[in-house]
């Protein structure tokens, strides 16, 4: 009697074990969705100008809806989405004004910056305005500028993000080339300053990717996505000279946002 006894206590007992097991078993193996804050930080190509649809509260900064920020937030499980991203920031603005969206909790940064520290918006000016001498010349001073004063800037702007949110996967976006070369433009610039201008951003390309591996962050190239699609090609995804928005000249469409930076981000995040 005492053995049935305890057989039928042991029984029981094992069959709970079991059923605890099973249990445990069958809820580690239904996919779960894990829940992360992502920030949206950077300059005019993270805010989406160029692509229209622009959200009326983030005035001048000129955030849109197709920004490859916020179309993938909205196919994504995310706890919280900060879109931060403001037209013209430099990495000081991204320091100042930009960072209150960081926290602990955070696990997804996206960040292009670089471009306007290196007076990109001038360089094109020139370009445009003063011929292929001077926009030349231009690119060149902006060369010198990547190579002496960004990869600073950009030190203290990582390690501000990494102080304030320590568990992020901060995914770097660089730039694209802005033009084919022997394409379709008949008018315009030359080619030789329309590469000059591309080398210029395979240099920021080159200097941001350095300083964003030794932060441990990821950066991702869109070059290879645009191509093909640059200005002056038979399809393009980036904006010549707007003379009617003038603020969205050299920037990515919304097919540029959708079609060249979201996919590339799409396999960093």
């Amino acid at each position: 009697m005492r053995l049935s006894r305890f057989a039928v206590r042991v029984s029981s007992l094992l069959l709970a074990a079991a059923c605890t097991l099973t249990g445990a078993t069958t809820a580690q193996a239904v996919p779960q969705t894990v829940a992360r804050g992502y920030v949206a930080l950077g300059d005019s190509y993270s805010a989406g100008v160029g692509a229209g649809s622009y959200i009326g509260s983030s005035g001048d900064c000129l955030r849109s809806n197709h920004a490859f920020p916020a179309l993938w937030a909205s196919t994504h499980a995310v706890s919280s989405f900060a879109f931060t991203a403001c037209n013209g920031a430099r990495t000081s603005d991204v320091m100042t004004r930009q960072l209150g969206s960081l926290t602990r909790r955070t696990g997804l940064v996206s960040l292009t910056v670089g471009g306007s520290d290196s007076g990109f918006s001038d360089v094109m000016t020139t370009c445009v305005l003063r011929g292929t001498t001077a926009c030349v010349s231009a690119t060149a001073d902006a060369r010198t500028y990547m190579d002496t004063t960004l990869p600073g800037d950009l030190d203290r702007l990582y390690a501000a993000i990494t102080r304030r949110a320590p568990a992020a996967r901060v995914v770097v976006l660089g730039y694209p080339r802005l033009y084919r070369l022997s394409g379709t433009c008949v008018a315009g610039l030359s080619d030789t300053a329309r590469a000059a201008i591309n080398n210029s951003v395979d240099h920021l390309n080159t200097v941001m990717a350095k300083r964003a591996a030794d932060h441990g962050f990821t950066f991702a190239d869109v070059t290879g996505a645009f191509s093909g699609h640059e200005i002056c090609s038979a399809n393009p995804w980036l904006r010549s000279v707007n003379l009617l928005a003038v603020v969205e000249s050299y920037h990515p469409t919304s097919l540029g946002q959708s079609h060249g930076y979201l996919p590339v981000f799409a396999k960093s995040a």
